[in-house]
């Protein structure tokens, strides 16, 4: 899947000129909480979110610093704050050069995205213009609608350890041999050891989503387990 598969195709922007209040009022009215933001060409120029709009004089919320942090902070980044906090426009305010992404980046990549720059959605431009955004919800849905699709009804043993093999060998964090798997009338036995609770946890997801797995018995040990556990002819 990709960004054109799940994004949001009524897009609302804003420009530059838009007044903060009415800003205000749009996000409150559409149940919004950002908006891409186009010149007069509806070239993406930026992003503008509830974020934004946190530091207000109206709200008393601006940012304050006594004398001494003050003096330390630099006159560039004290005027900047206060044009954010007193701002009459979405250019005041918007974040520039917001980052985008095209209608076909696959999803892994719009979440490395919005992992990496700690932002909720991203535009997706198309010919420099916007044509849809890509919201934290919008990959939850497409997740949800995912996860509801049925597994196979069945699948013999040998076609599910050879799956759940294949998926373990593209992990970096898995070191499972061969005979720590055994599938027996569609139940996976996992045993072995395992470095964390996290680890023995990963293995055991990807067990359970296995297609045609019944059900996980997982008698893995875990190394870090206190007080350490005890093994047979140790």
């Amino acid at each position: 899947m990709n960004a054109a598969d799940i994004m949001t195709r009524d897009t609302v922007t804003v420009t530059p000129e838009t007044p903060v209040p009415d800003l205000v009022r749009m996000l409150l009215a559409r149940g919004i909480s950002g908006a891409p933001v186009v010149d007069k060409d509806g070239v993406l120029v930026g992003m503008v979110t509830e974020g934004d709009l946190v530091r207000r004089a109206e709200l008393g919320t601006e940012r304050k610093r006594g004398a001494w942090a003050s003096f330390f902070t630099g006159t560039a980044v004290l005027a900047r704050e206060y044009v954010r906090s007193h701002g009459l426009t979405v250019s005041d305010v918007m974040t520039q050069g917001a980052v985008a992404v095209a209608p076909d980046t696959p999803l892994n990549e719009i979440a490395d995205v919005m992992e990496g720059r700690r932002v909720r959605r991203v535009p997706v431009v198309q010919d420099g213009k916007v044509v849809g955004i890509v919201s934290r919800a919008n990959l939850l849905r497409a997740w949800a609608s995912l996860s509801g699709a049925a597994k196979p009804a069945s699948a013999d043993d040998t076609a599910i350890r050879d799956a759940l093999l294949t998926e373990l060998s593209h992990q970096a964090w898995s070191r499972r041999p061969e005979n720590s798997v055994v599938v027996d009338g569609g139940v996976v036995h996992l045993w072995g050891l395992a470095g964390t609770e996290e680890e023995k946890r990963a293995l055991e997801l990807a067990a359970t989503r296995t297609p045609g797995v019944k059900s996980v018995e997982s008698h893995i040990v875990v190394l870090t387990a206190e007080p350490y556990p005890l093994l047979l002819g140790a």
